[in-house]
């Protein structure tokens, strides 16, 4: 009888281990712990990464717009024409998912205008300056590649053409698609194209070179573009 009691005493001892035992459950929280909190934190990344920023330089081309006029109320008059040249600018915006981005667009295109048929021919310089919120939308298309991206878009906002003197700012609005060719995940390249009408509603009043005024009075002018710039991704 007493060298059982003893022996019960010694087991017990030793599986509590001089409160070795009141160790183990810190250590399962020090072992699982960790692995919750990692999870959580890549999850939590996963989230933030959803809401990258993208960065574009963008340089291209515009075509030509023909401004219809009503020039001293004549029925039958020349058009303004504003002449096709080179554009630059960049795209700034926050992709709501993996597919879908809201942009900020700033264009920007050196060109001249002239009244069509004019003799002797004059010119005067214009700058055209766009500001556009457009809204685009990513494609994984089976028959492309992962990293070739097509997209569309819309735009809306405002174009202001001018000279320093005067000019005019008018709403305008785009359509449009493209490819993006990502090199890896945070840099690729851009190309895309779209017509962009801006409304010339109401009527605005502009010089056309060697002092002559005309009144601009269509309602509706095109304009297409075509750009490509490396793109960044944060």
């Amino acid at each position: 009888m007493n060298n059982t009691v003893p022996r019960r005493k010694a087991t017990f001892r030793l599986l509590l281990g001089n409160r070795g035992c009141l160790h183990w459950p810190f250590l399962i929280l020090m072992i699982l712990l960790p692995g919750e909190l990692a999870s959580q934190t890549v999850g939590e990344q996963t989230q933030v990464k959803l809401l990258r920023l993208d960065i574009t330089p963008l340089v291209g081309y515009r075509t030509s717009m023909s401004f219809p006029t009503g020039q001293d109320q004549q029925p039958t008059t020349p058009n303004v024409i504003f002449d096709a040249k080179p554009s630059y600018g960049f795209a700034i915006g926050g992709r709501l998912n993996e597919f879908d981005l809201i942009e900020f667009r700033w264009a920007r295109q050196d060109s001249s205008v002239h009244l069509q048929g004019s003799v002797p021919p004059t010119s005067e310089k214009v700058v055209l300056n766009q500001f556009q919120g457009d809204f685009t939308h990513e494609y994984i298309l089976d028959s492309l590649p992962m990293w070739a991206r097509p997209f569309v878009m819309g735009s809306v906002g405002a174009t202001h053409i001018g000279n320093g003197m005067n000019g005019f700012t008018r709403f305008s609005f785009g359509l449009g698609g493209g490819i993006k060719l990502y090199v890896s995940r945070h840099v690729g390249f851009r190309m895309q194209g779209e017509w962009l009408p801006v409304v010339i509603n109401p009527q605005a009043t502009f010089v056309c070179g060697g002092g002559c005024v005309v009144l601009l009075s269509g309602t509706v002018v095109s304009q297409g573009e075509v750009v490509a710039g490396p793109l960044f991704r944060f």
